[in-house]
């Protein structure tokens, strides 16, 4: 997507200022991690014993591990060297990765994320992908997520997701079933009241709204949805919707958007109360103004 910049009463477009190296865009992405992608940075270049190295190993805050590997040609077949990591990853025992988190964000920040070795992340960052890039990514039953940057004159920097059909496999093995299956919208909707799920599935219609790209993830605690980053999280409970939204200064004049203390740590640290459908408009208002801290 073209940029442009107001100078002088008028727009003039940007231009696109092609990065020399991939090491420039991963310091990039790496010294602003969680600004950017809303995840923690553990290690860059990590050493795997079949002697590849990971461009850059991270967590994120739903306690996914996260390999993100970068790419200034389309030709570089980083997909496939992504995926031979993330076997790798997952060879390693448990603990390996948690004494990682530990090691790298302290035991205050560790404590509050619980590893899910489940749904661990592929990120690949790149100009521009090949038509088979899109074409694995689409058929491996594995979160692979594709995101283009741009990089523009006066340090402009962009990132936004690729948007990629979402026809993947979804087969567990049999012991998973049970956990996949608690992990769902529906199993959430299970406690609320017929009102309640009616008030979620018209908010939730009103979020796909707002961007195509939009993902949205279930938990066993909340619905989570996201462009680069989440920008909203909800609690389903039996007579109202709680919203957690980002640290944004809204536009509130109902005073309905509540901070939550800073011991919490929390990316997403304000909170909104929906209960009744004579206020959605209003909370998709806000729910709007956190997406947009993410663009």
């Amino acid at each position: 997507m073209p940029l442009y910049k107001k100078i002088n009463g008028k727009f003039k477009k940007l231009k696109s200022v092609p990065l020399a190296k991939e090491k420039t865009l991963q310091v990039i992405i790496e010294e602003n991690l969680q600004e950017m992608l809303d995840m923690y940075f553990l290690e860059t270049e990590y050493p795997t014993t079949f002697g590849g190295r990971i461009d850059t190993l991270a967590v994120d805050k739903d306690g996914a591990p996260v390999i993100i590997e970068y790419k200034l040609t389309k030709n570089e077949n980083v997909i496939n060297q992504a995926l031979s990591y993330l076997k790798w990853l997952k060879a390693q025992k448990v603990d390996f990765f948690e004494m990682l988190v530990l090691k790298r964000l302290g035991k205050e920040v560790a404590d509050t994320i619980k590893i899910d070795w489940k749904n661990p992340r592929v990120i690949c960052i790149a100009e521009s992908y090949s038509k088979f890039d899109i074409d694995t990514v689409e058929v491996v039953p594995l979160r692979i997520e594709l995101l283009l940057y741009r990089h523009y004159e006066n340090d402009i920097f962009a990132l936004e997701p690729l948007t990629v059909t979402e026809s993947k496999a979804t087969a567990a093995p049999v012991a998973d079933q049970t956990v996949a299956e608690e992990a769902s919208v529906e199993a959430l909707l299970a406690k609320a009241s017929a009102d309640t799920t009616a008030l979620f599935q018209e908010i939730r219609q009103r979020i796909f709204q707002l961007d195509e790209s939009i993902q949205e993830k279930a938990t066993k605690l909340y619905v989570s949805y996201r462009v680069t980053k989440n920008f909203a999280e909800i609690y389903i409970q039996k007579n109202q919707l709680k919203l957690f939204l980002r640290p944004v200064d809204y536009d509130d004049p109902k005073g309905f958007v509540q901070q939550i203390s800073e011991g919490y740590n929390w990316s997403l640290n304000r909170s909104v109360y929906l209960k009744s459908a004579d206020d959605l408009d209003y909370v998709v208002g806000l729910v709007e103004q956190s997406y947009k801290d993410v663009l």
